[in-house]
């Protein structure tokens, strides 16, 4: 399902987005859903590769060391 939207943009940006469009073969509306389609996706990508990372560091990672069962040993070469 599609809805409209009105947006207000300055004269001189209007006419060069429609410029820009129609050099690009497609619509002002096509050109800006598309652009709006990006921008919220790479928000999603953005918000997911968060909480995966996010996820890393709460876990942590398993770096095989294991802590010396004494000072002496700590310090054995």
């Amino acid at each position: 399902m599609k809805t409209n939207v009105t947006l207000r943009i300055d004269t001189e940006l209007a006419h060069e987005a429609k410029v820009l469009a129609a050099r690009l073969g497609t619509s002002l509306s096509r050109l800006m859903a598309e652009q709006l389609e990006v921008l919220t996706r790479r928000d999603r990508e953005y918000k997911a590769a968060k909480r995966r990372a996010l996820t890393r560091l709460e876990t942590g990672f398993d770096l095989g060391w294991t802590p010396p069962a004494s000072r002496g040993e700590l310090y054995e070469r």
